[in-house]
């Protein structure tokens, strides 16, 4: 009896565990960069502010995307967008904090109009 109760317990333990590792949604920001070269991004983007290192990990500030665009009142509004980039050693972004955001032209969000390409 003992070792059927252990052996559930393991077994809910370890389904637990596979929901809470599969990792929550990622924004579309998030699906479009997280694996992909750092590299990349700041070439396309523009290269970032400033760096810190944490660990193994270098956190980018980054601002770029500056514009004006016609927002949905129809005036024209100056917009960009920073974040917090985490790159992995291997120059691998791992994640995308954004920092500041604006509306944009067809969305709420213009950093994600500008990074994800909508």
């Amino acid at each position: 009896m003992y070792h059927r109760l252990s052996a559930s317990a393991v077994l809910f333990a370890l389904i637990l565990s596979a929901c809470t590792t599969a990792g929550a949604a990622r924004n579309p920001i998030e699906t479009r960069w997280v694996g992909r070269s750092a590299g990349e991004f700041f070439a396309k983007y523009s290269p970032p502010i400033s760096d810190s290192q944490e660990g193994s990990s270098t956190i980018y500030n980054w601002r770029g995307g500056y514009k004006r665009i016609k927002a949905k009142n129809s005036r024209t509004v100056s917009v960009s967008c920073s974040a917090k980039i985490t790159v992995s050693d291997s120059y691998i972004i791992r994640d995308i904090t954004i920092v500041s955001d604006r509306p944009g032209a067809t969305s709420p969000s213009y950093c994600a109009e500008l990074l994800t390409g909508e």
